[in-house]
């Protein structure tokens, strides 16, 4: 009986686990072999160079300040977003007001107009948020500089994207306003699997609806919050933030190179200048920091789980 079921388990997992390893671990190996030649990506032609990417990659300022931007993305966005997507799902699910002859925890009246209208960039495709944020931006005919002038802050004018001050930064808020409300849709659901006597019981028992946050919702919601930290990091490192910041910054990646970050210039380096392997050597770094991130993350947010 055991070895059929065995037989029986490996029959399901080997199609779906060969699929895995054709076309996410083999392109993974192809591109670290590619990393150690001087492949341009065009030409079927090319020789072993040893390390010489990894020791023009160490070597090169772009890649740093790549990474930087990089990392800053990976920490700052997943804080700032699950933040924001905690405080409006508690809010929506748990900061009603008592009704008479109700429940002594109840959600705000709407809630469900507010979880469709969080989740509704989720709806648009990020290239046309991007292009969007861009029109948004433009100093002299944007919504946003527009909003300032109305308001009578003539001389408060920001350049937003032509400035490499505050370029990254803008660039963030629109990865922060696209992706927010998934995660307040995926908390809603969460708390809303929560039995209202503990928090009724917290209440009672002196908790105010801080104290009830901490002590009650955040840790029985933790897997689900460990687990948009890391898929909100591995956003923050791949697609999404290449693709705001191709469409959206000059250069792109600019100005000045303040918006770069590693996955744009692994783009960049293969098809604008044709050095796919040095581009390959810059994703074998951004394969190693995505995992460093999702690892730090699983460590650090490892706790004992509460059942309810």
């Amino acid at each position: 009986m055991q070895h059929g079921k065995y037989r029986f388990i490996v029959g399901f997992l080997a199609l779906p686990l060969g699929l895995y390893a054709l076309f996410v671990v083999w392109p993974f190996i192809q591109s670290i072999y590619y990393s150690f030649t001087d492949w341009t990506g065009l030409s079927p032609e090319f020789k072993m160079v040893g390390f010489d990417n990894y020791s023009r990659m160490l070597d090169d300022d772009i890649f740093w300040k790549s990474l930087q931007h990089s990392l800053l993305f990976a920490l700052l966005l997943p804080v700032v977003t699950i933040g924001l997507a905690l405080f409006f799902a508690f809010m929506i699910n748990v900061g009603g007001r008592k009704r008479r002859n109700g429940p002594v925890v109840t959600g705000v009246r709407g809630s469900g107009f507010y979880k469709i209208v969080y989740f509704f960039p989720q709806v648009l495709s990020i290239a046309i948020v991007a292009l969007l944020f861009a029109f948004a931006y433009n100093p002299d005919s944007g919504a946003i500089n527009s909003l300032v002038r109305g308001i009578g802050l003539d001389d408060v004018q920001p350049l937003w994207l032509g400035d490499p001050d505050l370029a990254l930064w803008a660039v963030m808020g629109v990865l922060v306003w696209s992706t927010v409300g998934f995660f307040v849709v995926l908390f809603s659901a969460g708390m809303a699997s929560i039995p209202a006597e503990m928090y009724e019981a917290a209440l009672l028992d002196g908790a105010n609806r801080v104290t009830t946050f901490f002590r009650v919702t955040l840790p029985l919601l933790w897997d689900t919050v460990q687990s948009g930290w890391v898929y909100m990091g591995i956003l923050a490192l791949g697609a999404e933030s290449f693709a705001v910041v191709q469409i959206m910054t000059t250069g792109p990646g600019g100005p000045d190179y303040s918006t770069t970050v590693m996955v744009l210039y692994v783009y960049q380096k293969a098809f604008r200048d044709g050095q796919a392997a040095y581009a390959t050597t810059i994703g074998v770094a951004l394969l190693v920091v995505t995992l460093a991130f999702a690892a730090v993350v699983m460590r650090l947010g490892r706790r004992e789980r509460l059942e309810y």
